[in-house]
């Protein structure tokens, strides 16, 4: 039984279908949009390496199904057409090696590409079930044991050893407050912290109850639209005061860099400049610069809030995971002996 077609008046125009874009682009977090454009560049070269032809909308059951093989095995001591293919795509720099792609990888992609098919309002070949059949077998053929974002996690303990390393010039005051705020206010990511600006804390109510509230513009799970408010409170929030105190900064980027002469500059630090001061910090403190990464401080957050026995909803609203699967992944890390609900019954 063949579709029936829609009546002209029925289908969107050509206008239409762009303002619908538009509205799909602009609900969409940026570093989301920068994924499938990475991605897609990589599917249409890919397609046109191993088919010599771009891609179509909407794509064929077989170009799905082949993507999906291609992508699901070492290519390395394989000939053939998949691995010219995937030796066209190093040499143009959109593949690093002929060995398989993480599941992770091909997921992502699988995912941009199906994106795409949503804008246009078409049914994705991914949804073909010999293609999901496929997807599913060659996620199980190369599962891989999971690695942490970071070797480990910031807890408590060794955030204090980062803090005593901080001294009372701009660039001590800067980076505790970082590290603070970073860790205190649900493990923020990076990113996350580099972007807050001045007008991002509130302080209202600093005086009366110690409190700031900080305001998340953008994250990886929340659009500008729904801007959360966290709390930061006690040492974390004083130190935050300090750092705008000592600067006397009103407005623009929260967090500088600082000079030689210990300045502070009118620009924004880099998005990855929480990484520079967290190995910097880990040598200070005499560990090893690779001991943990800036998203050990979200991984700390959620160790320690296991540790001192934080229900997990509560420690989600804070790290604004929405996934709580993936953030029980954290208290499952916690040694079992140390589960506080080992000492119902005390000592």
């Amino acid at each position: 039984m063949t579709a029936l077609a829609l009546p002209a008046y029925a289908q969107l125009s050509d206008a239409d279908e762009a303002a619908l874009s538009e509205l799909f682009r602009r609900g969409t977090p940026p570093n989301t949009l920068r994924a499938w454009e990475r991605d897609l560049a990589y599917i249409a070269a890919w397609k046109m390496a191993a088919f010599g032809r771009p891609l179509a909308w909407p794509e064929e059951e077989k170009v799905a199904l082949r993507f999906i093989l291609d992508h699901a095995q070492d290519l390395t001591d394989r000939p053939g057409t998949a691995q010219d293919t995937a030796l066209e795509l190093i040499a143009i720099g959109l593949r690093v090696a002929l060995t398989c792609p993480a599941p992770a990888t091909l997921d992502r992609r699988i995912a941009s590409w199906q994106a795409f098919h949503r804008m246009r309002n078409l049914t994705s070949p991914f949804s073909a079930p010999l293609v999901q059949q496929a997807r599913q077998k060659a996620r199980r053929a190369n599962s891989r044991p999971h690695v942490p974002k970071s070797p480990r996690p910031v807890t408590r303990d060794i955030l204090e050893a980062l803090l005593a390393t901080c001294d009372d010039s701009h660039r001590g005051i800067r980076d505790r407050a970082m590290l603070m705020l970073a860790f205190a206010s649900g493990g923020r990511r990076r990113s996350e912290v580099t972007a807050l600006n001045v007008e991002d804390i509130g302080c209202d109510e600093f005086r009366a109850k110690g409190l700031l509230w900080v305001r998340l513009l953008e994250t990886k799970t929340t659009r500008k639209d729904q801007a959360p408010k966290l709390p930061l409170k006690g040492r974390a929030a004083r130190a935050v005061m300090h750092w705008l105190e000592a600067t006397g900064l009103r407005e623009g980027p929260l967090f500088r860099p600082v000079s030689k002469s210990d300045r502070p500059l009118p620009r924004r630090l880099a998005s990855d400049a929480l990484r520079t001061i967290l190995r910097h910090r880990l040598r200070l403190a005499g560990l090893p610069e690779d001991y943990a990464t800036p998203h050990g401080l979200r991984a700390g957050f959620l160790t320690q809030a296991a540790l001192d026995g934080a229900p997990l909803a509560a420690a989600m609203k804070l790290s604004l995971h929405r996934s709580a699967v993936q953030a029980q992944k954290y208290y499952a890390d916690v040694e079992i002996s140390e589960n506080p609900a080992a000492d119902l019954l005390g000592d």
